[in-house]
């Protein structure tokens, strides 16, 4: 397929090209500039719609501020593509989520323009703020822009960094983007009008005159007028809860109008010695692209896609995925117990449950991006006899860890925690990766802790989790389909803490803990060949560990493997702490435990992630091998992908 006529972007090497543009111009970049991130997301999948809904707002803060001296931060990173492409990097921006290519979000060691990471939500303004403080201590001259999503200013970080930032009168400009909340009052004329009026200097000044003549009043005269000014701003623009933070509230003006927002944003730029600011845009995700503007999701995140029809490509039909599983089985819990209900932090189609709620949507709660609201949600609804399952990434319940920790574990309250996204997660890299639950779950008394192998296993673990009724769970599956096993209307309760063998051997033992099951099996195959009997064993539990069979492993085999796909001190570590409580390290046990490695790994094709990380069956072969004290480097060579 041709690409795109793009002969005004193709000048653009850096955003200073922008500023010897007129509107019009600019207006003709921002078109080019949509055409080019949709045909660059065709190619390599990713998140279109936000980023189609802030073209003309990149263009416009690249043309009025003086990046990358400005800062200028993406919140979430998501919606940065065109930013991408405007800062240098549109000759690798089809190497987008790609082995070795740019990370689909912003990231500082990418590029100067990217002066902050952002891949979580809702951290922008709290960064922002530091950045603001740091350039005051330093004595420097340079504006900080954040530019937040409605959907990331759901989340309570954001107002905490607010009122502190309004509190201490920092200079910074936060873009409140809203595309979806319907915050605001109608946008139009009028309402631009009054945008550039209140954010004009004559204005400010006006208003500073005024400011200073009031507090030449009494006390509660000054009061009052300061509150009359908010107030009568309030009525006209709808920015009061953001004028109660500290901030000066300008909008709602129209986000795809650069006739509206280059004089705001020019305004705002002038008038920096007036305190934090909140410029409210308003967007349409999806913006200019038919098919996106017209779907549910407004395109949130796709495959790749027929740039023309809009149509998405398929994967091969193949086994149901892990989140489809899980969505079904709680279905079935809930449909034999009324006190199951569901929560989730603003992700109810990533971890199925949007599914859960066409058929119990009074049982079904989204909360926003506040996944710290969510568990203490959770909790409070525990109290009261009800069987919550908060239906958070593994990635994503690092943000409540607190809340984890105090008001459900230290309360032993039934709180049942579905981890979607276990382990390396492909394209999304590093940020979203769930590496570290184990670790930070396994530590904490009282937690039963879960991994399915498989789909079936993942039923019985929802069943398992709901008939956990005196003290909080936890259960891990990844991303993407199962292995193909059949999957059971409704999951058995498993018996806690017993995890099962599949097969018998005498010399080297696999003890699996999660989906690297299938690679251990075959591992087993290969050392089978090599005259190597192997036992291959699914833990299932983490905690309670199954001791016995643990303590058997370690008696009756030379060689004892763990393998996990989490970060170090997980599972691994919680073998070896219950073998050497027994004082079974130290009779001739050769014990290795696999995990991912002490690094963080980028994003790629899930199958080169885990060769990277030394968790395929090759690397299962080499480290027992290597335990034997034999050659192990051709069964540690990578496998292709």
């Amino acid at each position: 397929m041709t690409r795109p006529a793009t002969p005004l972007l193709d000048r653009i090497r850096a955003p200073a090209d922008l500023r010897n543009l007129s509107a019009a111009q600019l207006r003709q970049v921002a078109d080019e500039l949509r055409a080019e991130t949709i045909d660059v997301v065709s190619t390599t999948g990713g998140h279109l719609g936000a980023s189609l809904g802030v073209v003309e707002l990149t263009v416009a803060v690249h043309a009025v501020f003086d990046t990358p001296r400005d800062r200028l931060i993406w919140d979430v990173g998501h919606q940065a593509y065109p930013h991408k492409i405007l800062t240098g990097r549109r000759d690798r921006i089809r190497t987008l989520r790609q082995g070795g290519g740019l990370s689909g979000f912003t990231r500082r060691s990418e590029s100067e323009y990217d002066p902050f990471g952002a891949a979580h939500s809702s951290t922008s303004i709290s960064a922002g703020l530091g950045m603001a403080v740091a350039r005051d201590l330093k004595g420097e001259d340079r504006h900080v822009v954040c530019v937040i999503g409605d959907g990331a200013m759901s989340a309570g970080m954001a107002y905490e960094a607010m009122n502190n930032a309004g509190a201490i009168r920092a200079k910074l400009i936060v873009i409140l983007n809203d595309n979806d909340m319907s915050i605001a009052p109608p946008v139009g004329a009028m309402s631009a009008y009054l945008s550039r009026l209140i954010s004009s200097r004559p204005f400010l000044s006006m208003r500073d005159l005024m400011a200073r003549l009031a507090r030449r009043f009494p006390a509660p005269l000054e009061r009052a007028a300061k509150r009359a000014d908010e107030y009568a701003r309030g009525l006209l623009t709808g920015g009061t809860l953001f004028e109660e933070l500290g901030f000066y509230y300008v909008g709602p003006i129209d986000g795809h109008d650069l006739d509206h927002l280059l004089p705001v944003l020019r305004n705002l730029r002038e008038a920096d010695e007036y305190g934090p600011v909140l410029l409210h845009v308003v967007t349409q995700k999806g913006k200019g692209y038919p098919p996106a503007e017209q779907s549910a999701d407004k395109y949130h995140g796709v495959a790749k896609f027929n740039v023309i029809t809009g149509e998405q490509a398929k994967a091969p039909p193949g086994p149901p995925s892990y989140t489809k599983v899980f969505a079904n089985a709680l279905i079935a819990e809930a449909e034999a117990d009324e006190r199951i209900v569901a929560i989730t932090a603003a992700m109810p189609s990533g971890t199925g449950l949007d599914l859960f709620a066409k058929r119990f949507p009074k049982r079904t709660f989204d909360v926003g991006i506040a996944e710290q609201h969510a568990v203490t949600f959770a909790a409070g609804m525990a109290t009261e006899g009800m069987k919550p399952f908060c239906a958070i990434y593994s990635t994503f319940l690092q943000r409540a860890y607190d809340q984890v920790v105090h008001d459900v574990a230290l309360q032993s309250l039934p709180v049942r925690f579905a981890m979607d996204r276990a382990g390396l997660v492909g394209a999304d890299g590093a940020t979203h990766a769930g590496a570290y639950d184990i670790a930070y779950l396994g530590c904490l008394p009282g937690m039963v802790l879960m991994a399915a192998a498989d789909e079936a296993e993942l039923a019985h673990m929802v069943a398992t989790a709901a008939a956990i009724d005196d003290r909080p769970s936890a259960f891990r599956y990844p991303r993407g389909e199962g292995v193909g096993v059949p999957v059971p209307a409704r999951g058995s309760v498993l018996e806690i803490g017993k995890g099962r063998v599949l097969r018998e051997g005498t010399a080297i033992a696999l003890l699996s803990y999660g989906a690297r099951l299938g690679e251990c099996l075959k591992a087993a195959e290969e050392l089978a060949a090599r005259g190597l009997s192997c036992t291959v064993a699914d833990a299932r539990f983490a905690k309670p560990l199954d001791a016995a069979l643990v303590e058997r492993l370690a008696r009756e085999h030379e060689v004892l493997i763990t393998i996990e796909e989490g970060a170090m001190l997980g599972f691994g570590a919680i073998v070896l702490q219950h073998l050497a409580a027994r004082g079974m390290l130290d009779q001739g046990l050769k014990i290795r435990t696999l995990c991912l490695p002490d690094r963080f790994i980028d994003h790629d094709t899930p199958r080169r992630q885990y060769d990277e990380a030394g968790l395929n069956a090759p690397h299962i072969v080499a480290a027992a091998l290597g335990a034997l004290g034999r050659d192990e480097s051709a069964a540690a060579r990578p496998a292709r992908a």
